[in-house]
């Protein structure tokens, strides 16, 4: 306790360099409150706290709750971090969000919270993975972990895929199943969620079956996207939460953006044939590869030569949504990877379309191909992404052709991950702190002031 006071009574007399020269410093029942007037953004400030505690652990350096919860504490550092971007200033004026937006592990944690936990539509598979009895698929969004099934009568229901008993996963990948069995103690739960089987449980007091099931997730079917909500209050019970695979009106996921998406064929997608799925983890921050994404095709001349080749980039366009933008691009005959069109391979045909769904779903019409990207957010500095094929399907059988369509788009996503990664290594350097939108990235800005929206406190 002494050696505590200590600290507090140097923390009250220090002021380091790196701050400006007012810091105000006082102590309540054992808590030191530190009230800061910053000549900087907080970001700088959290670079130089950092360099500190190298020099000064003790004095400097905080440390995250187990849970990771942001403190009341942080609130007010990160509701900093989150005004230092003004949704109001044009692009033509805007600066990009601070590098502590996609760094910072209290604001990652509070960025869950606030974006994929706060109720809205986002898409997670597609229906074919549901489109008979017994099918399920499994997948994350932050720390959500969910199954998504169809049981023996046909209906869809989505779950938290954690055992009630010791929080084990209970299911993998995805399949056919009757039930699903804990493998860690055999609890076993039909496809409707309700719990069946507790082995062992004879004789233990209080013990409710009919309230041990699991946990519900809203969810629903658009087009040929799966949807589901995590609502930020866990507190619903089973009977309060909608869970039956209803369709869900367009307008309520896409917005205004639907006519323009149909025009593409997007919502015809049940006529294509799923081809295959690859998965990339990527050492970023989740905005970065959506960051990427949304540049109006800033960077393929620089990074995308083989792409460019079948782009007119002359012709592209970006159109912004309520939460929705959509890049649009005509061929340029080049066949899209590099290929001389004299020899027939053609796989972006004469317009491609690449539409962003906030916050973290992109769907892709080029040629007879559609892919879908899904950004997952694995911490602060990792994300996983994963893409599903579809093709027209008079091409389906062509194995030539989809070999070597699947081999271009590979050699694309290649790309992206070394310029991602890259990114993620400068936003971490002390030498950036924020920068500046070209006029054409207009869909990136709307896509930070769509996160502000979200983050604002």
């Amino acid at each position: 306790m002494k050696q505590s006071m200590a600290v507090m009574t140097m923390m009250a007399t220090i002021t380091p360099e790196f701050l400006s020269s007012t810091l105000i410093s006082t102590t309540t029942n054992g808590y030191l409150k530190t009230r800061f007037d910053f000549g900087f953004s907080v970001s700088q400030f959290d670079r130089q706290r950092r360099r500190k505690c190298l020099l000064h652990p003790t004095l400097f350096c905080t440390t995250s709750s187990s849970s990771g919860r942001v403190s009341g504490a942080a609130s007010s550092i990160i509701s900093n971090l989150v005004e230092e971007f003004d949704p109001e200033i044009p692009v033509e004026r805007a600066s990009t969000p601070p590098s502590s937006w996609y760094t910072d592990h209290q604001f990652h944690r509070y960025e869950l919270d606030r974006v994929f936990y706060g109720g809205g539509w986002q898409a997670v598979g597609y229906s074919d993975q549901i489109k008979d009895n017994r099918h399920f698929f499994t997948g994350r969004l932050g720390e959500v972990e969910f199954v998504v099934c169809r049981d023996d009568d046909g209906k869809i229901h989505a779950f938290h895929n954690v055992c009630s008993h010791h929080a084990s996963i209970l299911a993998s990948g995805c399949g056919k199943k009757s039930c699903f069995v804990c493998p860690y103690h055999g609890w076993t739960y039909a496809l409707n969620g309700s719990l069946v089987k507790a082995t062992r449980m004879t004789g233990i007091h209080n013990f409710p079956l009919n309230e041990m099931g699991l946990k519900p997730l809203t969810v629903a079917i658009w087009g040929p996207f799966v949807l589901l909500k995590v609502a930020q209050d866990e507190s619903n019970k089973e009977e309060d939460v909608e869970s039956d695979g209803s369709v869900v009106e367009a307008s309520e996921w896409l917005g205004s953006s639907v006519g323009r998406l149909s025009e593409s064929g997007v919502d015809d997608a049940f006529t294509l044939s799923f081809i295959c799925r690859r998965e990339y983890t990527i050492d970023c921050n989740w905005k970065v590869f959506c960051d990427n994404y949304l540049d109006g095709g800033y960077h393929v001349p620089y990074a995308h030569k083989g792409l460019m080749s079948g782009l007119d980039l002359d012709s592209y366009s970006t159109t912004l949504f309520e939460r929705v933008s959509i890049q649009a691009c005509g061929g340029g005959g080049g066949g899209g990877g590099g290929s001389k069109a004299e020899d027939g391979f053609d796989r972006l045909g004469s317009q491609a379309l690449y539409a962003f769904v906030y916050p973290n779903f992109m769907i892709n019409r080029y040629g007879p191909w559609m892919d879908t990207n899904l950004v997952i957010p694995l911490g602060p500095r990792k994300c996983k992404v994963v893409f599903d094929y579809f093709l027209d399907p008079s091409l389906k059988d062509d194995e030539a052709f989809i070999k070597r369509s699947l081999e271009e788009s590979e050699r694309v996503q290649m790309e992206d991950v070394v310029l991602c990664e890259n990114v993620q290594r400068g936003l971490e350097s002390p030498a950036y702190d924020k920068g500046r939108y070209a006029l054409v990235e207009k869909a990136m800005h709307h896509f930070h002031c769509l996160l502000h929206q979200n983050l604002k406190l």
